[in-house]
């Protein structure tokens, strides 16, 4: 009975403390309006939005909470582009797949979510599982489980045979023939009714396979996969749902009919040619690099038996050169949006992107902004997300000094508010 009512206690605790209006007293804030830092500053949170924000040590009402940051660094939260928040990567992945019940990937994935929440990452879109991203999304909205705001796609999109047709892989029996409710299409006509059943499975994004991947059972991992006629009809099925498109593209003719189809954004872009380069520039596409995802394929294909024997020559060829091609497409002046494709890499190690980004010739602002004010255009959700300005969401994130000094201090967030309601708070 004393644990119930401690248990109680401390749930009503927390809730007064997040329902009600804060006064964050930061040490010096990148509010990313501009590229430079403001010193000694105070965050006035109302509810799950910031009502000010003013120079100085504002003080506090007596009904008001004060949260003292003032050895802080305090930043708005950040938002990975490309994540897989259901799974992660490990020797047993694959077997994975014909052995856990969605209920089991659904109750490890809850710890994915909190890992990417506390690494300081409140908004994630999600590009591919099985469904329970979903319910995911729908439990943290909830309030049920801890985790990032998530936009999600439900299941990525494929061609038959193509990366992410779910049944690669598997024997004759088991294989069948998917089509658009399994996300797999050959046809316009198959776009426009995948896009449509990945609305009705509750999906906020389009992601599609343009190329080969290299995680996938299947020997190609760069070649194209669909034509422009069925990208440009996934495109515009999506813009009628007012959905955001994705394509996973390693090899350049891909990239090329994705953009030329009117997709949104490439996502790993490993051969990006010049040519790709300046079509992105020409038509605004956006590149989420995913530089970790690469680096961790090519260690782990280093490792025998981790992954199946058809996927290492792959990892080994596509993984190191991730990095390169970002550094190219930066400096030819190609959109960057920041992401990490985690769950193929660790969860919670997504700020190790940051890191990465900044060897390859990125400044260290640059790559913030990359995480929050050119990643809430990329979503569309710029009205509300990624800068820290009175009138939008209190997503609010602090390190432990200015990451443009050091951008490793992004691998550990000390403080983590989302949505008005702190989090996490060394």
């Amino acid at each position: 009975m004393t644990k119930i009512i401690f248990t109680l206690l401390f749930a009503a605790c927390f809730l007064f403390l997040n329902g009600q209006t804060s006064y964050l007293h930061c040490g010096s804030i990148y509010d990313m309006t501009s590229k430079k830092s403001k010193s000694e500053m105070t965050i006035i949170v109302e509810g799950e939005r910031i009502k000010e924000i003013k120079p100085g040590y504002v003080d506090a009402p007596a009904d008001a909470s004060i949260i003292d940051l003032k050895d802080k660094v305090v930043m708005p939260g950040l938002m990975d582009m490309h994540v897989h928040i259901e799974n992660q990567s490990s020797k047993t992945r694959y077997m994975e797949r014909f052995s856990k019940e969605q209920a089991d990937v659904a109750l490890k994935a809850t710890q994915y979510c909190q890992k990417t929440l506390m690494a300081g990452f409140t908004t994630v879109r999600d590009l591919g599982g099985s469904g329970v991203n979903v319910s995911l999304r729908n439990a943290i909205n909830n309030g049920y489980i801890l985790g990032p705001r998530i936009y999600t796609c439900e299941k990525a999109l494929a061609t038959t045979g193509g990366h992410a047709d779910p049944t690669n892989g598997v024997k004759t029996e088991l294989r069948g023939d998917p089509g658009p409710a399994q996300g797999v299409i050959n046809s316009v006509e198959d776009a426009y009714k995948a896009v449509r059943q990945r609305y009705k499975n509750g999906a906020d994004v389009i992601k599609i396979t343009a190329t080969g991947g290299v995680l996938s059972v299947a020997k190609d991992g760069s070649g194209p996969q669909f034509t422009v006629d069925e990208i440009a009809a996934v495109v515009k099925a999506a813009d009628d749902y007012g959905m955001v498109t994705a394509a996973h593209a390693h090899g350049a003719e891909g990239m090329k009919r994705a953009v030329l189809g009117g997709i949104h954004s490439i996502e790993h872009g490993t051969l990006m040619t010049e040519e790709v380069m300046q079509l992105m520039v020409e038509k605004g596409t956006y590149y989420v690099p995913t530089i970790i995802a690469g680096k961790f394929v090519a260690e782990k294909a280093a490792t025998p038996g981790y992954y199946p024997a058809i996927i290492v020559p792959k990892a080994l060829a596509i993984g190191p050169k991730i990095q390169e091609t970002f550094g190219k497409a930066y400096k030819y002046g190609v959109k960057i949006a920041f992401g990490t494709d985690s769950g193929v890499s660790y969860h919670g190690d997504n700020g190790k992107e940051f890191g990465y980004m900044v060897e390859a010739g990125m400044s260290p602002i640059e790559s913030l902004l990359s995480a929050t004010v050119n990643a809430s255009d990329l979503l569309r959700i710029s009205d509300d997300y990624g800068t820290l300005e009175a009138g939008k969401m209190a997503d609010i994130i602090a390190v432990e000094s200015d990451p443009v000094m050091d951008i490793s201090v992004m691998e550990k967030v000390d403080f983590v508010m989302k949505g008005g309601k702190v989090y996490k708070e060394d």
